[in-house]
């Protein structure tokens, strides 16, 4: 059995449940905690009661504990030096997203990533759901036709505070690659162009562009916009977002919470003005673990069983691309090809 000795970059708050999930995997050990502010994690430390050295320095720490794995919980400023520093220094990283704050530094990741021949898998915990996964398997089944297009509506309110609030595009940045990974998940088609409008509404409390509107064009010839606020007070979304797929037989919609429902027309009815159309709800089968741990649970997996996980960076890289290429659309004010 592989033993995963296990150095935690970065010791705020999303680093516990990284650390919970260690702690119940029986081929697991976290040898070292690092963090630039060494106090962070002396804190940490103390918290979950760990008898582990701690390290400021990442390359230190690596050397004197002999780990073989990263998990890279550093804010994404942080990414671009702490997954090549593990990666060079042989070891898999796991870490939350984005990849980088640059689609440049994204690619040099990557780069880091294939010429070790190390794994570095990033958590995009929102593909590990039940309803996203009956939604995925149920567009995959025809049932409702080819896809012509997708729709996701994603409006929220959080007051986090911290770096988020002074990021130049924090709903697109930090958060709306969830999104659109999503899409590329369901649909299983990746984008080819892009335009974006984005902007910060009235009565926003965050320093950039908290909202935005973008389309995207797929590379099955299906059509993908996207609505989203994170700047949004009431009436709000499913962290999930809300989706709409549209294909040639019917219509499918995901709350993000519940299962999906979906109409297609009734082919034993009479043609009229309006088809109409048989309600089903989408079975579900997937017996997999939710959340992060459903996304550790791969990312572990994909070591165990010498294979790519499904978020590994070199897939993820393609959800990058959806960032920033609305970033530069947004920036330009046209299309731009991906």
């Amino acid at each position: 059995m592989t033993l995963h000795k296990i150095v935690v970059a970065g010791c705020g708050s999303m680093s516990n449940t990284w650390l919970d999930y260690a702690e119940q995997r029986n081929n697991a050990e976290i040898v070292g905690l690092v963090d630039v502010f060494l106090d962070a994690a002396k804190a940490m430390a103390e918290r979950r009661n760990l008898q582990v050295p701690l390290f400021s320095d990442l390359s230190q720490a690596l050397s004197e504990t002999n780990a073989n794995l990263v998990f890279d919980v550093t804010i994404p400023a942080a990414h671009k030096q702490i997954v090549p520093t593990a990666l060079e220094a042989g070891c898999n990283v796991f870490g939350e997203k984005p990849m980088a704050e640059s689609l440049e530094d994204a690619r040099k990741v990557l780069k880091v990533a294939q010429e070790t021949g190390k794994k570095y898998t990033v958590m995009q915990n929102r593909r590990y759901n039940k309803q996203i996964r009956a939604l995925r398997d149920l567009l995959a089944s025809g049932s409702i036709g080819t896809i012509g297009s997708l729709h996701a509506d994603f409006f929220l309110g959080p007051h986090f505070g911290g770096f988020r609030d002074n990021m130049d595009s924090p709903l697109i940045v930090d958060m709306a690659i969830h999104t659109f990974d999503q899409a590329r998940f369901i649909s299983g088609a990746d984008a080819v162009s892009v335009y974006c409008h984005e902007f910060n509404p009235p009565g926003s409390w965050y320093k950039g562009n908290a909202s935005a509107i973008i389309i995207y064009e797929m590379s099955d010839e299906s059509v993908f916009s996207y609505r989203g606020s994170w700047c949004a007070e009431g009436m709000n979304t499913s962290w999930e977002s809300d989706w709409r797929v549209t294909g040639s037989k019917g219509t499918a919609r995901w709350d993000g919470s519940n299962l999906p429902v979906y109409e297609v027309v009734d082919t034993t009815q009479t043609i009229e003005f309006m088809s109409k159309t048989k309600f089903e709800t989408a079975s579900s089968t997937w017996e997999g673990r939710e959340g992060h741990w459903g996304c550790l649970d791969e990312m572990f997996g994909s070591i165990e069983e010498n294979r790519l996980a499904e978020t590994d960076c070199a897939d993820n890289i393609k959800s990058m691309e959806m960032v920033f290429g609305a970033l530069k659309s947004a920036k330009n004010g046209q299309k731009i090809l991906l």
